[in-house]
């Protein structure tokens, strides 16, 4: 124990990050949210995939109660966690009947040769599920002799590397565990689901709106960042995310671990429709994104990927001379498309995107990062925005124009103004 309280270390593995190909974000996450619950975190160790873990791992138990490892569990042989908490625990690594019949589930044969190696853990220790990856994680006890000669056991959590399987991994499974060990069955946490703001903007936000005490944590996933807000009483947290949710604008910010095809999909059945997508700047990036959602057949007829000019008139019916006129990234245009679709489809509700990705294309009446969003519907009057997004390189432009058109799709169909919505987003 250190200063009353349970003491922990965290070891980040991975030769990328001590190289600095990649920065290491998790020790950070890992120490603000176990700080947040009452634990000392003794030091943050990252290690390469040198075969250095067993010694320096040998030397953090001797002085910590729990630690916890992310990395090193892959099917390579420089993935050496496994075997390294084992030897250290002095235990064999046994194969896991249930985690091997998951993963034959999800790879077949492939699972033979080195994949096997992902589904062994050092006996007695428990399998934790990785529903993101190929890798599950494990947790148990390694016995540890004190200087005087007396036995104590130091509580082993081991994760996966990635951030998107780490981070279910902790946020559902690992982080509750130690609430419960601390005696905090509950944390004073609050989960919310931000779209299309940098993350300094959002840090930046959340320092100004800040009250009572709360902590607050981010983590960036690849269409959302998912904001966390610590301590303080549930009547403030509300509050706050309140005050950052008017900061952001208007349908940026949405309680709760929510992506945002989500929320289409979500209104999409409840009223019996459908949905397609006609894309130009996002490349099928919509349609991608709503078949990533299981049970996508209910809700999505399809998406026509109308690149060329000359596509969208054959497919979707575009006069030549609105896009002659007008041009291709235009309201006109996206208007036309996605009326064009909604006639020649069986969908309900249609999206139409046509924008400038970049690097090149944009123009002084249209730089880089304008996109213009089509919205047509079979019971309301068709709807047109145009959005500047800042430019951080064609595939960000690409993402967040997806998100946004999907975002918005989900208030039109509500029957909201989408030019009042847009106007209150600042920092996209």
């Amino acid at each position: 124990m250190a200063n009353g309280h349970a003491t922990v270390s965290l070891c980040i593995i991975g030769t990328e990050i001590t190289r600095g190909i990649i920065s290491d974000k998790h020790g950070n996450l890992m120490a603000r949210e176990l700080t947040n619950l009452g634990y000392e975190v003794n030091r943050i160790v990252i290690v390469p995939d040198d075969g250095s873990l067993g010694s320096i791992l040998e030397q953090i138990i001797q002085e910590t109660e729990i630690v916890l490892l992310t990395g090193g569990l892959g099917p390579t042989s420089d993935d050496m966690t496994r075997q390294v908490v084992a030897d250290l625990a002095k235990v064999p690594l046994v194969q896991d009947e249930d985690a091997y019949k998951s993963l034959y589930e999800r790879i077949g044969d492939r699972i033979v040769g080195a994949n096997q190696r992902q589904v062994c853990f050092p006996q007695g220790f428990q399998v934790i599920p990785n529903p993101k990856g190929t890798a599950p994680g494990f947790s148990g006890l390694i016995p540890v002799r004190e200087k005087d000669g007396t036995m104590r056991d130091v509580l082993c959590f081991a994760m996966p590397g990635p951030p998107v399987e780490m981070h279910e991994m902790f946020y559902g499974r690992i982080l509750p565990t130690l609430a419960d060990k601390i005696g905090k069955n509950s944390v004073g946490r609050d989960e919310f689901s931000c779209f299309l703001t940098p993350e300094s903007k959002l840090e930046e936000i959340c320092a100004e709106c800040a009250r009572d005490a709360i902590l607050w944590g981010t983590r960036v996933q690849e269409y959302r960042i998912s904001l966390y807000l610590n301590g303080g009483s549930s009547e403030s947290r509300e509050q706050m995310a309140q005050a950052i949710g008017e900061r952001l604008g208007v349908g940026l910010l949405f309680k709760g671990n929510i992506e945002v095809m989500d929320l289409l999909s979500g209104q999409l059945l409840n009223d019996r429709g459908l949905l397609a997508s006609a894309e130009s700047c996002t490349g099928g990036l919509v349609g991608k994104l709503m078949t990533d959602k299981a049970g996508s057949s209910a809700w999505f007829w399809g998406s026509v990927v109308s690149y060329a000019n000359r596509a969208k008139e054959l497919l979707l019916g575009v006069p030549p001379q609105t896009i002659e006129k007008f041009g291709a990234v235009s309201e006109e245009t996206v208007l036309s498309m996605a009326q064009g679709l909604l006639e020649r489809s069986e969908a309900t509700l249609t999206i139409s995107i046509s924008g400038v990705a970049g690097p090149d294309g944009g123009t002084v009446e249209k730089p880089v990062g304008t996109v213009w969003l089509g919205f047509a519907n079979d019971t309301r009057t068709s709807r047109a925005v145009k959005i500047q997004f800042s430019s951080y390189g064609r595939s960000s432009v690409r993402r967040r124009a997806a998100v946004a058109a999907i975002l918005l799709a989900y208030f039109y169909a509500k029957g909201d103004d989408l030019l009042d919505i847009v106007r209150t987003w600042q920092y996209i």
